[in-house]
């Protein structure tokens, strides 16, 4: 009997095709790797090394922890890092509640007006307002130069709400049907059944916006002074404005080179970031796809 001839993408991959797949991924993984490489090392290299390399280190010789003494010794740096670590974590606290219930709230059929929001809702996801509006409405609420102006115009983000509701319309009907028939309301149904269900679902939305509140810049740049800042907009001002970092009680430059200033606001921006997402990563396929495929 003559063997089974199998399909193109089940055939065992010859040893030139495994090769070439072998370069591509090496090549793309020192893409990524190496310039974070040298944001590091930069950052911990010495003055002396810093300008004897043209401001850029691939590997320090003589490491050091210089510029990151001198941007969190209580200057700009460090106060803008308290600011984005609050804003972070009490936009994603405000925005989790008001999304998981809007969230619920649209996903039962029982809901009066339910479907009219969600249009609505859809609308505004579709035809966002503009920057001009955007501010005029912050400035007639009295929100410029307060923290509430860069959280409350973003609180519930349509995708992270209809990845919910999806979410929470997979959930079994009978569970529902149970909770009512024990005597359960709404709010119990919700604390007891749905979001113990849904950790996938809220860890991957929980991290969306806590990403989205850590990146922040562009609203802070419109409705914050610049002793309000948090850590996002100063690092654009510093790095990529290229205006050198001063100490806010003595009014001097730090001792550091530039270069390593910048590169150590760099990491401080990006490493909360990596630290949190391997802890939620595994949460990422099911928690999306789940609420993509049932919404």
């Amino acid at each position: 009997m003559s063997a089974q001839i199998r399909p193109g993408w089940m055939e065992k991959p010859k040893p030139l095709t495994q090769a070439g797949k072998a370069v591509a991924l090496v090549t793309v993984v020192a893409l990524v790797c190496v310039p974070f490489l040298v944001i590091v090392s930069t950052s911990l290299a010495s003055q002396r090394e810093v300008v004897a390399n043209g401001g850029w280190v691939l590997w320090p010789t003589e490491p050091t922890l210089d510029a990151y003494r001198d941007i969190l010794d209580g200057g700009i740096v460090t106060h803008a890092l308290a600011v984005s670590a609050g804003v972070t974590i009490a936009g994603t606290l405000l925005s989790l509640a008001c999304t998981v219930t809007l969230a619920y709230a649209l996903s039962r059929p029982a809901v009066f007006g339910a479907r009219p929001v969600l249009l609505l809702i859809l609308f505004t996801f579709l035809f966002p307002p503009g920057m001009i509006p955007s501010f005029l409405l912050v400035k007639e609420l009295g929100m410029l130069d307060s923290y509430s102006s860069i959280v409350l115009p973003v609180l519930v983000n349509v995708f992270n709400l209809v990845v919910l509701r999806g979410f929470f319309q997979g959930i079994p009907e009978e569970l529902y049907e149970a909770a009512r028939l024990d005597g359960a309301g709404d709010w119990r149904v919700l604390w007891t059944i749905v979001l113990p269900l849904s950790k996938a679902a809220l860890a991957v939305v929980g991290l969306f916006y806590a990403v989205a509140y850590w990146n922040s810049w562009f609203y802070a740049s419109l409705y914050l002074e610049s002793d309000h800042w948090p850590l996002q907009q100063v690092l654009r001002t510093y790095v990529i404005a290229g205006t050198e970092l001063t100490d806010t009680t003595t009014g001097e430059g730090t001792a550091s080179a530039p270069q390593t200033i910048q590169m150590a606001v760099l990491v401080i921006a990006t490493v909360p970031i990596l630290l949190v997402y391997p802890l939620l990563q595994k949460y990422f396929t099911k928690g999306v796809l789940t609420g993509a495929i049932k919404s």
